[in-house]
């Protein structure tokens, strides 16, 4: 009977915690409600005490975030509206290595108005924030079953 108690309660435990828990996933809609300025006026002031930027480095990236900010937003916006009037689809292969090669010519472009901007101390510390950030984002896309 004790086991039988100590079993139930045991597995009362475990099924409790194993639940899923649909929560504000991190800010997550709080940033998409948010608008492009916004966006980009907290990435800078991030980087502006990860790097120390000076003021003229601070408006340079300021523009560049924007730009960056704007970008993604209308992204956003148009494969939502895509979605909601049901013509969206899942690209061929043709499409998706067109897409993928836009993005990196794009990350490229950035890359390059940033090292135009930082000091070479600073531009190496802002790849190696760049780089942790991607390696975060690949670990939880792999916890939540997604590709990485």
């Amino acid at each position: 009977m004790k086991r039988l108690v100590v079993l139930v309660v045991i597995m009362t435990t475990l099924s409790a915690t194993a639940q899923k828990h649909e929560g504000n996933r991190k800010g997550k809609s709080v940033r998409a409600d948010m608008t492009a300025a916004q966006i980009a006026t907290l990435h800078t002031k991030k980087l502006t005490l990860a790097l120390d930027l000076s003021q003229g480095q601070q408006k340079q990236v300021m523009e560049i975030s924007l730009e960056e900010a704007e970008m993604r937003k209308s992204k956003r916006e148009e494969i939502k509206a895509k979605k909601e009037s049901g013509e969206w689809k899942r690209p061929s292969a043709d499409e998706q290595f067109e897409i993928e090669n836009a993005r990196l010519d794009y990350q490229i472009a950035q890359h390059q108005k940033m090292k135009k901007v930082l000091s070479d101390e600073q531009y190496q510390t802002w790849k190696k924030l760049k780089l942790k950030k991607a390696m975060y984002g690949k670990k939880k896309m792999q916890g939540k079953g997604r590709r990485g």
